[in-house]
């Protein structure tokens, strides 16, 4: 069982505001806090890059505890300045071209959604959307018939949107990749650190996330994830001293496995601090810390939508800690600005957000309330009043 006491204890913002904005940038733990104030001041004092040679053990002890984050070899994760730029990287290294295939879902975050349309535009890409169950979750047994029916490149997909709470059933998109030999990239923005994850389970080849979200580390990094055996497959869009460590007169050497998509410049006060959520939050229990952040956003949906004038939009069979809803006769700038006025921290959902999911639904905007397991039910009653008075 979750100990509250010790996550709150452990959070000090918790004694400023009530944060439901953990899908965006969660409350930082002392210890996260702690080991970034640490390395920096040693940089100040000794210098960048001295701290660096001397502190080698503990930076690479971040990329050990990530990998037993999510359940791969060292060799196959590797540091970024955060998610997108992660997520860029391999896919722009797949090399997609005139004619290939992608097949995505509709709720797509904007990044991603741009990407695709720059490749159909620049390379010819065809870009295909997996339609909808009627419960709002990606349609596995439309995606299988759809890669039946034509060669398809890649199969690319957020586990959860940044817009809704619904987590896609990733293992199942694992199975159809599997079966057709499909390249499978997976967004983990909003569920690292949320649910446990595993990527032999999820059987994804690529995967990316960040720090900031539900891992509670700091700003600034994101990592990656590349299968050993798909490593090879993909062609860095650019080289550096890091990702290619061999530079001869005439040729170069790429680094093995997802170290071939790092680069030698980085934050590493915030790696260290990466390191430190990760190590904690594994030190807590990803698995009870589900437990409890589904609890926390269920009890929110259902009071939410007993308040007359507010509409709860949440879809999906499996939901997670992003409830998201509307406020009759209320923009949701608004909404936001009054509940901060109170110290209640949310954020909100806009058509760019996920641009093809936001005007597929004609909405046109959507306050958005991410829990974490260091919330309370006090907390959730505290939003509640404030949304009441606000309808």
């Amino acid at each position: 069982m979750i100990d509250v006491s010790r996550l709150r204890a452990d959070t000090p913002g918790v004694k400023k505001v009530t944060h439901f904005n953990n899908a965006g940038a969660a409350l930082m733990p002392n210890p996260v806090i702690d080991a970034v104030q640490d390395y920096f001041e040693h940089e100040a004092l000794y210098g960048g890059y001295e701290t660096h040679r001397k502190r080698g053990n503990q930076i690479e002890a971040v990329y050990q505890s990530l990998a037993e984050l999510i359940g791969a070899d060292r060799s196959e994760v590797a540091l970024s300045d955060n998610a997108t730029r992660a997520w860029d990287v391999m896919f722009y290294a797949l090399g997609l071209g005139e004619g290939d295939r992608i097949v995505t879902t509709s709720s797509e975050y904007v990044s991603n959604w741009a990407a695709y349309l720059q490749a159909r535009d620049q390379k010819g890409v065809v870009v295909d959307v997996v339609p909808d169950t009627t419960a709002g979750d990606l349609d596995v047994e439309a995606l299988e018939s759809m890669v039946n029916e034509r060669e398809t490149a890649l199969i690319t997909l957020n586990h959860m949107p940044t817009n809704g709470g619904l987590v896609n059933d990733a293992i199942a998109v694992g199975e159809v990749a599997a079966r057709h030999d499909v390249a499978y990239l997976l967004d983990a923005c909003q569920t690292i650190g949320q649910m446990p994850i595993d990527v032999r389970e999820i059987g994804c080849d690529m995967l990316t996330g960040t720090s900031r979200k539900y891992l509670r580390g700091p700003r600034g990094v994101g990592f990656l994830y590349v299968r050993d055996s798909f490593a090879d497959r993909l062609d860095p869009v650019f080289v550096e001293v890091e990702n290619a460590p061999i530079v001869l007169p005439d040729s170069y050497t790429l680094a093995r496995g997802a170290h071939r998509f790092e680069t030698w410049e980085k934050s590493y006060a915030n790696v260290a601090g990466f390191g430190a959520a990760i190590d904690y939050a594994m030190d807590v229990g990803i698995a009870e810390m589900w437990e409890r952040i589904q609890r926390l956003a269920s009890t929110m949906r259902q009071q939410l939508s007993m308040i007359e004038g507010v509409t709860v939009r949440d879809r999906g069979l499996t939901k997670g800690g992003i409830v998201t809803f509307e406020v009759d006769s209320r923009q949701t700038l608004e909404v936001r600005e009054l509940l901060a006025e109170r110290s209640i921290n949310v954020s909100v959902s806009t058509p760019f957000s996920a641009p093809y999911d936001m005007h597929a639904r004609s909405i046109e905007g959507l306050v958005r309330a991410s829990v974490h397991a260091y919330n309370t039910d006090n907390e959730i009653d505290d939003l509640i009043s404030a949304i009441q008075i606000l309808a």
